[in-house]
């Protein structure tokens, strides 16, 4: 894999793993769960095992491609490719959603669609 290409794919690791943080590790903060569009902590009680719950999937996507990372060849290229392109679905499940979750599916999934193309093309 490309060392640019690699270099996206532990930009999309690392952010999976701040949301993580977010979504399973700090939730009970109004600032974090107002960053969800949740508007009350009664809210924000109800959704959060859901959250925590969605806290790992995004920690285990961003550890697959550390992962890959770490074993390399093709193997390793192979589970980067998987992590980058669950990610990329998922950005693309969740632009369904609306206008106003474009922002969110773009920082979700324009590093792992660089680091993809980036690996194709080079």
């Amino acid at each position: 894999m490309h060392p640019i290409a690699q270099v996206f794919a532990a930009l999309a690791a690392a952010l999976h793993a701040v949301i993580f943080v977010m979504e399973s590790v700090v939730w009970s903060k109004p600032a974090v769960w107002s960053r969800f569009g949740v508007a009350s902590q009664h809210d924000a009680d109800v959704v959060k095992p859901m959250a925590f719950n969605q806290g790992f999937y995004n920690l285990f996507l961003g550890i697959g491609i550390v992962v890959g990372l770490i074993v390399g060849g093709s193997a390793g290229d192979a589970i980067v490719y998987f992590a980058c392109a669950s990610i990329v679905g998922a950005a693309l499940v969740l632009a369904t959603g609306g206008a106003k979750y474009f922002r969110a599916a773009f920082v979700q999934g324009v590093t792992p669609l660089i680091a993809l193309v980036v690996a194709a093309v080079v």
